[in-house]
């Protein structure tokens, strides 16, 4: 018999939802009073009445559309790439015996140790060769694969896929690829789902890169359109009623995302956990 939750565990997960939910909720509340009620101490608690003014000011100061259209072609192809590159290379870490597999891994969870910041650099100066600095493809690139992405494909792998049912589809006469796709693709859904949401959301958010590799270009995104709110014009103070506005208004396609596809994220869950 299973004991059900107590009081303790309910409290515990109410006062992880309400930390969770206070930063956005305090970025609407700010976002809906005037600028000057915005500074006056003590804080406003309870939202005011001009979110949707401040979000015409939004509008009015940036090119939202563009930065939001851009956003979404750049976390959207950014999150298939990792998702496909990082299945593939989870699968042959999980399940193909080569030579150099277990050192392979090894570097690639190594690399996760390396500060981002380290090859901002160089990754600028390489991208600055090319002459992709200002391109969509900039901010696409470092995200084709990444090795968190082949270490919880790979994680995730080990133990979905029975090493019966691979050796089957070989005695059936199955390819190596005709495998993956038949055999690991479909275990591998609920990962794949996972992945590719987190994947999204953490390049939708991204904004030190685009900041710097996409600077005086007209490709902008969400995060670095929003970065032209932090002064008004012939003001030296931040107008943060304008900033919280806009970051509402950049948190609601995560957030409708989210709440489309969370059932099926819970769904495809359950069902990669349970066995037999």
């Amino acid at each position: 018999m299973t004991r059900r939750p107590g009081f303790l565990v309910y409290g515990l997960l109410t006062a992880f939802l309400l930390g969770s939910a206070f930063p956005l909720y305090w970025s609407f509340v700010i976002g809906s009073v005037t600028r000057q009620r915005a500074i006056q101490s003590p804080p406003p608690l309870m939202p005011g009445g001009h979110f949707f003014e401040n979000a015409g000011r939004v509008l009015d100061r940036i090119d939202f559309w563009s930065a939001l259209l851009n956003s979404i072609i750049v976390s959207g192809i950014s999150a298939v790439s990792v998702v496909l590159f990082s299945t593939l290379a989870g699968y042959a870490f999980a399940k193909l015996r080569f030579r150099g597999a277990n050192v392979g891994l090894v570097f690639v969870v190594a690399t996760l140790a390396v500060p981002t910041q380290l090859a901002l650099v160089p990754m600028l100066k390489q991208f600055s060769n090319l002459g992709l600095t200002g391109t969509h493809l900039a901010v696409i690139l470092p995200w084709v694969v990444t090795a968190f992405g082949v270490f919880f494909m790979r994680q995730y792998l080990v133990d979905a896929i029975p090493d019966e049912l691979i050796d089957a589809a070989r005695v059936d006469g199955c390819s190596m690829i005709r495998t993956f796709w038949t055999v690991a693709i479909p275990a591998a859904r609920p990962a794949m789902a996972i992945l590719g949401l987190f994947t999204f959301m953490q390049v939708w958010t991204d904004f030190m890169w685009p900041l710097i590799v996409l600077q005086g270009s007209d490709v902008q995104t969400l995060q670095t359109a929003l970065d032209a709110l932090k002064v008004a014009p012939g003001q030296g103070q931040a107008d943060m009623a304008l900033v919280q506005a806009g970051t509402i208004m950049a948190t609601i396609p995560l957030l409708l995302l989210f709440i489309a596809t969370g059932r099926h994220l819970v769904s495809g869950i359950m069902q990669g956990a349970v066995k037999g």
